[in-house]
């Protein structure tokens, strides 16, 4: 059996997986879901100083304390440069990393210099004007392709501004990571801000996949996700 990290995006907390995490878990399988560091339920230690390479020591630090091996290492959205930074400094613990609708940086790319120039731009200004220069307000759920009502309830209170920094710190890779199997799987009921993203890691080679669903996959569509979480797992 495998251990699942499940890393989750901008301003969720590890409680955003808990629709996924039980079927993993009736798998067989062992689930770890942490919090990023000055998000959600960790936003008392939020700070100007929180950038990419704390959320990458934040996993790393998992990943040792446990001293967990054969990892399927998944990352959401933003924490597709997480995983990706986390495969490069122990690439000897990962069976495989999963972007789930995600960034997928190369050496000093910065998340943002990845968003479409539309979406980037409505960053810069959101940080700059009501973020106080270092903070990303959470971001309008339709715009994430999350409608109904009791999925827009339970998000809601639980989403946190996300650290600025997170988003213009460039990765930097040795090139350890390219050694961890990879896989995409995009959701394709919105506006597919992942596209180019997916389309770059099918260029890679890395297998890709489709959820009809929004961004959010883990709370729109958790069944499938979990589905297909183990499926990708074990090809």
């Amino acid at each position: 059996m495998s251990t699942f990290v499940l890393v989750p995006g901008a301003w969720h907390g590890g409680w955003a997986w808990q629709r996924v995490a039980p079927a993993l878990r009736a798998a067989g399988h062992e689930v770890h879901t942490p919090t990023l560091t000055g998000v959600s339920d960790r936003a008392h230690l939020l700070n100007p100083q929180v950038g990419l390479s704390t959320h990458v020591q934040d996993v790393v630090a998992l990943l040792d304390a446990y001293d967990a091996r054969d990892v399927v290492l998944v990352g959401h959205s933003y924490a597709g440069q997480v995983v990706t930074g986390v495969a490069d400094r122990v690439p000897e613990r990962l069976a495989k990393r999963i972007h789930l609708d995600a960034f997928v940086g190369d050496d000093g790319d910065a998340a943002i210099d990845l968003l479409p120039t539309t979406v980037a731009d409505h960053y810069r200004e959101s940080a700059a004007g009501p973020g106080y220069g270092w903070l990303i307000p959470v971001r309008p759920l339709e715009k994430l392709g999350v409608t109904d009502e009791a999925d827009v309830g339970w998000l809601t209170p639980r989403l946190t501004p996300h650290p600025w920094l997170t988003y213009t710190e460039p990765l930097r890779l040795t090139g350890k990571g390219e050694q961890v199997p990879a896989a995409f799987i995009e959701c394709v009921d919105w506006m597919r801000v992942f596209r180019p993203q997916a389309e770059k890691a099918a260029a890679r080679g890395w297998p890709t996949h489709e959820i009809a669903t929004g961004h959010e996959a883990m709370v729109t569509a958790p069944d499938e996700l979990a589905a297909l979480l183990l499926d990708v797992a074990a090809a």
